[in-house]
């Protein structure tokens, strides 16, 4: 009998849609009137709602307010939408899905409530009768036990998507309380976080959304929608009322540091965390933890790409308050060397993620404008353990990579504008004196013995007068800096520098980003007024210089990392950076080095070293074989030494071809 009166009714609607005549009034009226009838006369409180007529009921009062608003004017309201607003129907609604009668009801409201938001054209969010069902419907959303997340997150993606084309009903929406609640608020919510749920509940219920069970992607992806809708908001002032009022930056920051407390707080940090800062997720025990952390990082990060400037520039400090000064700078300043082995890896994966210019505005800030933090970070690329040695400049290598003017000149380009490196020489002092003094002090030097220079290979070609040499000159001074008889390249037969040419353009395009930032096209004049004092290369060059001249009794890992980072600061097109780490010619002044002397010094140890190994060129050609994959087993005697040798060969064949690209065409 229910079957065949269900049919009735939708052949009657049929008629009614055939037929122009017929009252939308009345047949809206109806169909609610059908809804409330239902309560009256059921007894039966465990029927789910999928098995009665109200879904279908709901289906054709939307219907009915989709086709009378396609007739209406622009300024005019349809009869079926004045019922709807003063009758209150939304408001019965919002309370019969709270009430979950029958079973199941919630989720028919979510879904009239969307379906009634995103299809109807006109204006609706500033209706007191529309707003208010809205705000009570927001706080149903994201409750503990809840089953209807899809359907909740498709609501707010819908309140969302009608904010963006009516930002200015944006203050009904979000429930925005007084200015003395609002002080309050920020000020108690690492405390109270609880108290933000009168302040913004739409944007908790999506924070929380955004962090469901991976079985619930679909839920997550809306609710990142929705937020990025709520924070793009352009219109008005909407930018000032989301970040003053309604404290979203406060709010998204510190989900932010929820989930990054949950990373130390799930289990105990084991000292085998991951070896690099690649690794951080896979051998990390709160893998989970990591992956939602770095998630919501990376959508925060997205946010402020497209939210406006003032909000974005909020949003970034907030992050760089509640979450890089007040938790992760003290880790960082820890001496646990676990503890600062994950804080650094966990800032470097932050580095590599970020792309919008707020936040990196506010962690390059954080990591090189305050000078404790800054010096230690430096200290640690040469610290007693590897592996924060490893991370250190790992987390290096991902600044040089960031488009931020800052970076460079904090860290090497101040310590170079002076280029008191160099020797009186270069200001017109006696060549014939300083060349003197430059004899005595390579006599001197234990690494130079007259046994080492029996073979001309080891010696770059004899500077030319002007300390500038020619491409060619340039690539074979990095070229002849290996002797012959500790190469190994072409045991296998592996390129020469040429094959590193691809690469070394590669590098060098990505380093034209520094372009906008109007670096000079020539080398400063050089600064007598610091005559007498010792130049200092910087924190930064220091360490790796002093790390590069260990590199033959340190680990391999360490050693590509090391000459990742001075590779990558050898490509960029600063006249500076290449005068000081590629141009072999220059004359230093004393107690000064460069990124070539140092080469050459290693070079002479290596020498003295290679002296004691035993069937040298088939040890390294075992080593060269293993470090590919092609040999399984190699012995362990000076095994850290060859692999050392054979970094160094490959290094010298990338400065080569950095050095070669760099040079204008007309000199190559």
């Amino acid at each position: 009998m229910e079957a065949f009166s269900r049919l009735t009714s939708m052949l009657l609607h049929a008629l009614e849609t055939r037929e122009p005549t017929v009252d939308l009034l009345e047949s809206f009226v109806d169909h609610w009137k059908s809804i409330t009838r239902y309560y009256i006369e059921t007894t039966d409180d465990s029927r789910p709602v999928r098995h009665t007529d109200i879904p279908w009921h709901l289906k054709q009062m939307l219907d009915i307010l989709v086709f009378e608003e396609k007739q209406q004017g622009v300024e005019e309201t349809g009869a079926c939408m004045e019922y709807l607003l003063q009758h209150k129907v939304l408001e019965t609604l919002c309370t019969l899905g709270k009430a979950q009668y029958p079973p199941g009801m919630s989720q028919q409201v979510l879904l009239f409530f969307s379906k009634l938001l995103s299809q109807m054209q006109k204006p609706l969010l500033h209706l007191v009768n529309v707003y208010r069902p809205v705000q009570k419907l927001i706080h149903l959303c994201a409750l503990p036990g809840s089953k209807t997340e899809k359907e909740e997150a498709q609501f707010l993606l819908a309140v969302c998507s009608k904010l963006k084309q009516e930002p200015h009903t944006l203050r009904y929406v979000l429930e925005v309380t007084s200015h003395v609640m609002l002080c309050c608020v920020a000020l108690l919510m690492l405390f109270c976080h609880h108290v933000l749920w009168r302040c913004c509940r739409v944007v908790v219920v999506l924070s929380a959304f955004c962090c469901v069970s991976p079985q619930r992607a679909a839920v997550c992806v809306k609710a990142h929608e929705s937020l990025l809708l709520l924070s793009s908001l352009q219109a008005g002032c909407s930018g000032e009322v989301l970040s003053a009022q309604t404290q979203l930056g406060t709010l998204l920051a510190g989900r932010l540091l929820e989930l990054y407390s949950l990373i130390f707080l799930s289990v105990p940090i084991r000292s085998q965390f991951s070896r690099s800062s690649s690794d951080l997720r896979s051998d990390f025990p709160a893998g989970d933890h990591m992956t939602n952390f770095f998630s919501w990082f990376d959508f925060l990060d997205e946010l402020m790409k497209e939210a406006p400037q003032v909000l974005a520039v909020t949003l970034a400090q907030c992050v760089h308050q509640l979450w890089l000064v007040d938790v992760l700078q003290p880790q960082l300043l820890q001496t646990c060397e676990q503890v600062v082995l994950v804080s650094t890896s966990i800032l470097c994966a932050a580095v590599r993620l970020v792309q919008s210019s707020s936040l990196l505005d506010q962690m390059i800030h954080f990591v090189l404008r305050t000078h404790t933090l800054t010096h230690l970070l430096l200290q640690r690329c040469d610290h007693i353990s590897d592996q924060i040695s490893l991370v250190s400049l790992s987390l290096v290598e991902e600044l040089l990579q960031k488009p931020h003017r800052d970076i460079l000149d904090v860290l090497v380009l101040c310590f170079l504008q002076s280029r008191s490196y160099l020797s009186p020489q270069a200001s017109g002092v006696d060549d014939t004196h300083t060349e003197t003094e430059d004899s005595e002090e390579l006599e001197e030097d234990p690494f130079f013995s007259d046994t080492l220079f029996t073979d001309s290979p080891l010696l770059p070609p004899p500077p030319p007068v002007c300390g500038q040499g020619s491409a060619a000159d340039v690539v074979n001074s990095f070229l002849c800096l290996v002797p012959v008889q500790v190469r190994s390249a072409q045991l296998l037969q592996e390129g020469g520098y040429e094959s590193y040419i691809h690469d070394a353009h590669t590098l060098v395009r990505c380093e034209s980003l520094s372009q906008p930032w109007d670096w000079p096209l020539s080398v400063p004049p050089h600064s007598s007024s610091g005559e007498g004092a010792e130049f200092f290369e910087g924190h930064l060059l220091k360490v790796l210089f002093d790390r590069l001249g260990r590199i033959l009794e340190q680990p391999y890992e360490l050693n590509l990392q090391l000459t990742a980072v001075l590779s990558r600061l050898s490509a960029f097109n600063h006249p500076l950076l290449h005068e000081y780490l590629l141009n072999p010619y220059i004359h230093l002044s004393h107690c000064s080095r460069s990124l070539f002397s140092v080469l050459v010094r290693v070079m002479g140890e290596m020498m003295q070293r290679m002296q004691q190994v035993s069937n040298l060129t088939d040890r390294l050609l075992n080593t060269r074989r293993h470090l590919l994959g092609l040999n399984l087993s190699t012995g362990l005697e000076h095994l850290t030494l060859l692999r050392g040798v054979i970094v160094l060969e490959e290094f010298c064949k990338e400065l080569a071809a950095v050095a070669f690209v760099k040079l204008p065409l007309d000199q190559n």
